[in-house]
């Protein structure tokens, strides 16, 4: 990779018979690094090629941010918005590079996040749904911020997004996931979204259903390629 990509941890696709290798991007929560997502790479099904990508602004030691943000005392977020920006294009130049290496097109593509990373994935999907066929969202909410770079509905036919959240979550309201919802489904994409009664980590039950829907994403039925 060069310098304008990001470091990740990756494990290699092992697809079946007949399969067709797909590209998993996990992005983490803020303060973490990419080793967090990555112990989830067990449970992936095994035809995804996965990477974990880490953030490029540095917190502290191990620590890292997609970007800074402030919280008002109303709880109002105000983001850091060229860190953003500069966050978004690495995202998207490490996700080509990784996929072009590996020769595998965007509409086998999925781009995943836990809170902060999350964000990351869904503003991707919002903002060029060309480049990805899935996003999977776990705690996270939407940026107001980019609302004026939205892709028109049109472009998301054929899309899907897993949205899942904790229903005593204390770091992000239950009310920002319902704001993805929304959002959502006023596109013409494929949309699960789940609430699991927890705080804001990734229940159990929550990764088995997750996991599922990324199986059931790679079925003929639902890849275009096939």
């Amino acid at each position: 990779m060069n310098s304008s990509s990001l470091s990740f941890l990756e494990r290699p696709a092992q697809p079946g018979p007949g399969q067709q290798p797909w590209l998993l991007v996990l992005m983490h929560g803020v303060g973490s690094n990419e080793r967090d997502l990555f112990g989830l790479a067990p449970y992936v099904p095994p035809q995804f090629h996965v990477i974990s990508l880490r953030a490029p602004f540095a917190m502290g030691q191990g620590a890292y941010a997609w970007f800074q943000f402030t919280v008002d005392a109303d709880g109002t977020r105000h983001i850091h918005v060229p860190q953003e920006q500069q966050a978004r294009a690495l995202v998207q130049q490490t996700v080509q590079a990784c996929a072009e290496q590996l020769g595998i097109p965007a509409q086998r593509i999925v781009l995943g996040g836990f809170s902060q990373g999350g964000i990351m994935a869904l503003s991707q999907l919002l903002t060029q749904p060309q480049t990805l066929h899935a996003v999977l969202i776990w705690h996270s909410r939407l940026l107001s911020e980019i609302a004026s770079l939205h892709a028109p509905a049109q472009a998301f036919g054929g899309k899907s997004a897993w949205v899942s959240h904790g229903t005593y979550d204390n770091v992000i309201p239950l009310t920002s996931a319902h704001a993805i919802r929304d959002r959502l489904a006023r596109l013409p994409l494929q949309l699960s979204y789940q609430e699991y009664p927890g705080a804001h980590e990734i229940r159990p039950e929550e990764l088995r259903a997750s996991m599922q829907w990324l199986q059931d994403l790679t079925e003929p039925a639902a890849d275009d390629d096939q």
